[in-house]
This record gives C-alpha cells, sequence and structure tokens, in this order.
C-alpha cells in the first residue's frame, strides 16, 4: 500500500476518533459507527491476547470490539461449512479485511437470519437463507462450524428495530434454548460452535436480554458439548474492554441509548459479554 494512502487512513482515523470524543459517543450518533468500523479494521489486524488487552482498549465502544477478535482468534483455518446464524459476518469491512483471509478463505459460508438485508454479498459465493433460527431446514450434521455473535438475546422478542418488514417473533419462554438445540443438531460431530451473548444481572425487555450465570448454564446444557470454553469480558470506566470472568461480571448492566440516561464511565450498550466456545 502506498505511503500517501497509509498517511491518509491514519489522518481519517484520528479524525475520526476526535470527532468521537467531542460528543458522539452515543451509539445512536451519525458518528458513532464511522468510529467504530475504523476500530474494529485497526484491531482486527492485531493479534488479539485475552490475557493482556491494553489499557483503554476499545474504550466507550461496544461489544463487537472484543467479540469480533475473540471469534476470530478462535475460529480455524482452513476449509469447511461455516453457518453464521444471526448474520453478523455480513459485512464488507469483516469478509475483505485482510487479515482475517486465512480464515475465510476455503470457507463455504452460510448467512442465515430473519429477513433481507439492504446489502449483501451473492458474487462472493454466500448463501442467504431466511427464517427462524429456531426451525431451520438444513440437515442433520451440515456444518463444521456454526458462528451466533450478538443473536441469541434477541431470538424470541420483538424484532422491529432490526427488520423493516415488521416481522416479530413469538416471545416464548426459553426460545433461545430452541436456537441452540438446533445449532446442535446441524453441527457435525467434532465441530465448534461460537457464541456471544450480554452477560450480567438477569433482564428480558422488549427486544432483548441479558445473561446471567444461570441462563449461560442452561445454554451449555441444552447444546450438550463435549468441550467448552467460556471467556468474560467487561468495559470499565477506567480501563476500556478487559478480561473478567463469572463473578466479577455478575452486577454488569445493559445501557440501551435510546431510553436510558447516560451515566459517568457507561458503556456504550452492553457492560459485559460473555463467549463461548463449545464443541460437539
Amino acid at each position: 500500500m502506498a505511503k500517501s494512502t497509509l498517511l491518509r487512513e491514519a489522518f481519517l482515523r484520528k479524525l475520526k476518533k476526535v470527532l468521537f470524543d467531542l460528543g458522539a459517543r452515543n451509539a445512536g450518533s451519525r458518528l458513532y459507527a464511522p468510529h467504530k468500523v475504523s476500530e474494529l479494521r485497526r484491531v482486527l489486524e492485531m493479534p488479539f491476547d485475552t490475557r493482556n488487552l491494553p489499557r483503554g482498549f476499545s474504550y466507550r465502544l461496544d461489544e463487537r470490539l472484543v467479540e469480533y477478535p475473540w471469534l476470530f482468534s478462535r475460529l480455524p483455518a482452513g476449509p469447511g461449512e461455516l453457518l453464521d446464524a444471526g448474520s453478523v459476518l455480513n459485512h464488507d469491512f469483516i469478509l475483505s479485511h485482510p487479515t482475517l483471509q486465512p480464515k475465510l478463505q476455503g470457507k463455504k459460508l452460510t448467512i442465515m437470519t430473519l429477513a433481507p438485508e439492504g446489502y449483501s454479498f451473492w458474487d462472493r459465493g454466500i448463501n442467504y437463507v431466511y427464517g427462524d433460527l429456531r426451525r431451520t431446514y438444513f440437515r442433520d450434521e451440515s456444518f463444521d462450524l456454526v458462528v451466533c455473535v450478538s443473536t441469541l438475546e434477541h431470538i424470541g422478542l420483538e424484532n422491529q428495530r432490526f427488520h423493516s418488514t415488521n416481522l416479530e417473533e413469538t416471545a416464548a419462554g426459553g426460545s433461545h434454548l430452541d436456537a441452540v438445540k438446533e445449532f446442535g443438531r446441524v453441527l457435525k460431530p467434532g465441530g465448534r460452535c461460537y457464541i456471544t451473548v450480554p452477560f450480567g444481572k438477569k433482564f428480558r425487555g422488549k427486544w432483548h436480554q441479558v445473561f446471567d450465570s444461570g441462563m449461560v448454564d442452561e445454554v451449555v446444557e441444552a447444546f450438550a458439548p463435549v468441550r467448552v470454553t467460556e471467556t468474560y469480558f467487561r468495559h470499565l470506566p477506567d480501563a476500556g474492554w478487559q478480561t473478567s470472568s463469572r463473578s466479577a461480571s455478575a452486577d454488569a448492566i445493559y445501557f440501551d441509548y435510546e431510553v436510558d440516561k447516560p451515566w459517568k464511565g457507561c458503556p456504550a450498550t452492553a457492560e459485559a459479554v460473555v463467549c463461548l466456545e463449545m464443541e460437539k
């Protein structure tokens, strides 16, 4: 890449951060997303060491800044059938990121979400399937990998804020566990499932949930893995995102910028997340 291009990108990155610091920290701001994507591109270029996250890591940005790096640090390279349950990979900055290519090349990617989004990448050979993740039409043992990042907490709740088609799922108790069981059904023996959800003080709202320890245990039990790895992250008001634990994140809460009044050091959205890697 030419030096002039690198300098221009560095300047734009600094400009976006300045604008963010001047008042665009609200996740609903038009200036929030450009800075977030810029930071994601930068973070994904670097090795992700959960044991040594720098102080101030992705300060005041939402949980995607740890979820994406965690996922790609665990995702194996090489070929395979990959199901993206929730469309978290359906972004050009992910699919075109040069550092991520060793993890994505050779994989046949199927993206399943409730309704069509405003953009897609059919020309890259990606399969798109629309429907309810609790009741898919895939054959048993179809996939080597299943990815469900920050999606499970919305299943069974109102989703109008995500889809202009005004679809609404039935808010049936435990419906997110039906999706977890479905992930296990479509995964091949030895395959891996990656799930992330907001973690902390149990909360069930109109469109999302926060999972507590008991709910995390229910997810693991529903999947019944032969092995499971749990990783917790918490956004600290003086240190940004840091690796945490169940006990240290048990009182974490969720900031909804549309209805909640900001407090000093509040996160952009979730204050903590749990990342599960489960092997069938």
